[in-house]
Protein backbone atom coordinates (compact mmCIF):
# COMPACT_ATOMS: atom_id res chain seq x y z
CA UNK A 1 0.00 0.00 0.00
CA UNK A 2 0.95 3.17 -0.48
CA UNK A 3 0.30 7.17 0.69
CA UNK A 4 -2.43 7.12 -2.23
CA UNK A 5 -4.06 4.10 -0.77
CA UNK A 6 -3.90 5.30 2.55
CA UNK A 7 -5.58 8.73 0.79
CA UNK A 8 -8.42 6.06 -0.90
CA UNK A 9 -9.38 4.44 2.80
CA UNK A 10 -9.62 8.34 4.86
CA UNK A 11 -11.82 9.43 2.15
CA UNK A 12 -14.07 5.81 1.50
CA UNK A 13 -14.11 6.61 5.98
CA UNK A 14 -17.36 7.35 7.15
CA UNK A 15 -17.52 9.80 10.07
CA UNK A 16 -19.96 9.76 12.72
CA UNK A 17 -19.80 12.96 14.41
CA UNK A 18 -18.20 16.34 14.25
CA UNK A 19 -14.79 15.55 15.58
CA UNK A 20 -14.45 12.89 12.57
CA UNK A 21 -15.47 14.79 10.45
CA UNK A 22 -13.53 17.77 10.65
CA UNK A 23 -10.22 15.78 11.91
CA UNK A 24 -10.73 13.49 8.39
CA UNK A 25 -10.98 16.86 6.31
CA UNK A 26 -7.53 18.06 7.93
CA UNK A 27 -6.01 15.13 7.33
CA UNK A 28 -6.58 14.58 4.01
CA UNK A 29 -5.58 18.75 3.56
CA UNK A 30 -2.11 17.88 5.46
CA UNK A 31 -1.42 15.05 2.60
CA UNK A 32 -1.81 17.88 0.33
CA UNK A 33 0.75 19.86 2.12
CA UNK A 34 3.19 16.97 3.17
CA UNK A 35 5.03 14.73 1.32
CA UNK A 36 6.21 12.76 4.56
CA UNK A 37 3.18 12.15 6.82
CA UNK A 38 4.60 8.54 7.09
CA UNK A 39 7.68 9.49 9.06
CA UNK A 40 8.61 10.88 12.14
CA UNK A 41 10.85 13.40 10.85
CA UNK A 42 8.00 15.39 9.63
CA UNK A 43 7.92 17.02 13.04
CA UNK A 44 4.59 18.66 13.03
CA UNK A 45 2.38 15.80 11.93
CA UNK A 46 2.75 12.17 11.17
CA UNK A 47 0.52 9.08 10.69
CA UNK A 48 -0.45 6.49 13.54
CA UNK A 49 -2.43 3.58 13.89
CA UNK A 50 -3.87 2.58 16.91
CA UNK A 51 -6.28 -0.38 17.97
CA UNK A 52 -9.20 -1.18 20.24
CA UNK A 53 -8.27 -4.45 20.76
CA UNK A 54 -11.36 -6.54 22.34
CA UNK A 55 -11.58 -10.42 23.11
CA UNK A 56 -13.72 -12.80 21.03
CA UNK A 57 -17.16 -11.87 22.82
CA UNK A 58 -16.35 -8.06 22.93
CA UNK A 59 -16.54 -7.63 26.55
CA UNK A 60 -12.76 -6.67 27.37
CA UNK A 61 -10.27 -4.41 25.83
CA UNK A 62 -6.48 -5.01 26.34
CA UNK A 63 -4.65 -1.71 27.72
CA UNK A 64 -1.18 -0.88 28.45
CA UNK A 65 0.35 1.69 30.67
CA UNK A 66 2.11 4.15 28.90
CA UNK A 67 4.73 5.72 30.59
CA UNK A 68 5.37 8.65 28.55
CA UNK A 69 1.34 9.30 29.03
CA UNK A 70 1.13 7.49 32.88
CA UNK A 71 -1.90 6.28 31.95
CA UNK A 72 -3.74 2.90 30.63
CA UNK A 73 -3.88 3.52 27.06
CA UNK A 74 -4.65 2.07 23.83
CA UNK A 75 -1.89 0.39 21.66
CA UNK A 76 -0.38 1.51 18.38
CA UNK A 77 2.50 3.31 17.04
CA UNK A 78 3.74 5.29 14.09
CA UNK A 79 3.82 4.45 10.31
CA UNK A 80 7.44 5.11 10.09
CA UNK A 81 6.97 4.41 6.34
CA UNK A 82 4.41 1.84 6.08
CA UNK A 83 0.73 3.45 4.83
CA UNK A 84 -0.61 0.10 5.43
CA UNK A 85 -1.98 1.53 8.91
CA UNK A 86 -4.10 -1.61 9.82
CA UNK A 87 -0.42 -3.71 9.49
CA UNK A 88 0.76 -1.03 11.73
CA UNK A 89 -2.29 -1.35 14.30
CA UNK A 90 -1.33 -5.16 14.00
CA UNK A 91 2.23 -5.04 14.81
CA UNK A 92 2.25 -2.26 17.30
CA UNK A 93 -0.79 -4.45 19.15
CA UNK A 94 1.72 -7.55 19.54
CA UNK A 95 4.31 -5.75 20.13
CA UNK A 96 3.02 -3.81 22.88
CA UNK A 97 1.02 -6.47 24.48
CA UNK A 98 2.96 -9.99 23.64
CA UNK A 99 0.23 -11.41 21.94
CA UNK A 100 1.43 -13.38 18.37
CA UNK A 101 -1.92 -13.02 17.12
CA UNK A 102 -4.57 -10.55 16.69
CA UNK A 103 -7.11 -10.61 13.86
CA UNK A 104 -8.99 -7.47 12.64
CA UNK A 105 -12.78 -6.90 12.96
CA UNK A 106 -12.77 -4.93 10.05
CA UNK A 107 -9.97 -4.23 7.29
CA UNK A 108 -11.10 -0.72 7.70
CA UNK A 109 -10.77 2.19 10.50
CA UNK A 110 -13.04 2.27 13.10
CA UNK A 111 -12.13 5.78 14.17
CA UNK A 112 -9.68 8.84 12.89
CA UNK A 113 -8.99 11.12 15.07
CA UNK A 114 -5.62 13.92 14.97
CA UNK A 115 -4.15 13.84 18.47
CA UNK A 116 -2.05 16.77 19.95
CA UNK A 117 1.53 15.10 21.16
CA UNK A 118 3.05 17.66 23.63
CA UNK A 119 7.11 17.85 23.98
CA UNK A 120 8.63 15.22 25.78
CA UNK A 121 11.86 12.93 26.35
CA UNK A 122 12.15 9.58 24.43
CA UNK A 123 14.85 7.43 24.41
CA UNK A 124 17.10 10.38 25.86
CA UNK A 125 16.11 12.91 22.72
CA UNK A 126 13.77 15.73 23.06
CA UNK A 127 10.62 15.67 20.99
CA UNK A 128 9.08 18.43 20.01
CA UNK A 129 5.18 18.97 19.86
CA UNK A 130 3.38 17.49 16.74
CA UNK A 131 0.37 15.79 16.08
CA UNK A 132 -0.81 12.57 15.24
CA UNK A 133 -2.89 11.76 11.99
CA UNK A 134 -4.55 8.92 13.85
CA UNK A 135 -6.27 5.59 12.47
CA UNK A 136 -7.86 3.53 14.69
CA UNK A 137 -9.04 -0.44 13.86
CA UNK A 138 -10.89 -2.66 15.97
CA UNK A 139 -8.65 -6.08 16.36
CA UNK A 140 -9.72 -9.19 18.23
CA UNK A 141 -7.49 -11.54 20.81
CA UNK A 142 -8.04 -14.15 22.56
CA UNK A 143 -7.80 -13.26 26.01
CA UNK A 144 -6.56 -16.87 27.49
CA UNK A 145 -3.52 -16.00 25.93
CA UNK A 146 -0.39 -14.70 28.19
CA UNK A 147 0.26 -10.99 27.65
CA UNK A 148 2.95 -8.59 28.96
CA UNK A 149 4.28 -5.23 29.24
CA UNK A 150 7.21 -3.94 26.38
CA UNK A 151 9.07 -2.14 28.90
CA UNK A 152 10.57 0.59 26.68
CA UNK A 153 7.02 1.47 26.04
CA UNK A 154 5.20 0.55 29.04
CA UNK A 155 4.85 -0.80 32.32
CA UNK A 156 1.82 -3.44 32.12
CA UNK A 157 -0.69 -4.78 30.18
CA UNK A 158 -4.52 -5.97 31.40
CA UNK A 159 -7.89 -6.78 30.48
CA UNK A 160 -10.27 -3.79 31.30
CA UNK A 161 -14.03 -4.71 31.23
CA UNK A 162 -15.48 -2.11 28.21
CA UNK A 163 -16.10 0.53 30.23
CA UNK A 164 -13.71 -0.25 32.93
CA UNK A 165 -11.44 0.72 30.22
CA UNK A 166 -12.52 3.70 29.72
CA UNK A 167 -12.48 4.78 33.66
CA UNK A 168 -8.53 3.65 34.09
CA UNK A 169 -7.59 6.23 31.32
CA UNK A 170 -5.77 9.76 33.27
CA UNK A 171 -6.33 11.03 29.93
CA UNK A 172 -9.46 12.91 30.04
CA UNK A 173 -9.50 13.72 26.34
CA UNK A 174 -8.57 10.05 24.97
CA UNK A 175 -11.98 8.91 27.47
CA UNK A 176 -14.10 10.17 25.26
CA UNK A 177 -12.46 8.49 22.06
CA UNK A 178 -12.32 5.18 24.23
CA UNK A 179 -16.17 5.46 24.77
CA UNK A 180 -16.79 6.17 21.34
CA UNK A 181 -14.80 3.16 20.15
CA UNK A 182 -16.86 0.92 22.96
CA UNK A 183 -20.10 2.25 21.26
CA UNK A 184 -18.36 1.21 18.07
CA UNK A 185 -17.95 -2.13 19.14
CA UNK A 186 -21.48 -2.54 20.67
CA UNK A 187 -22.82 -1.93 17.57
CA UNK A 188 -20.93 -3.90 15.13
CA UNK A 189 -20.99 -7.59 15.47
Amino acid sequence: MDINNLREVILAFVPVCEQEREDRRMMLEYMDLFHNLLVRENEIAHFTASSWLVNADRTRALMVYHNIYRSWSWTGGHADGDADLLSVAQREAMEETGLTSVHPISPFPMSLEILPVPAHIKRGKYVVPHLHLNLTYALEADEKVPIHNRPEENSAARWFALDEAVSHSEEKDMRIIYSKLNEWIRTHE
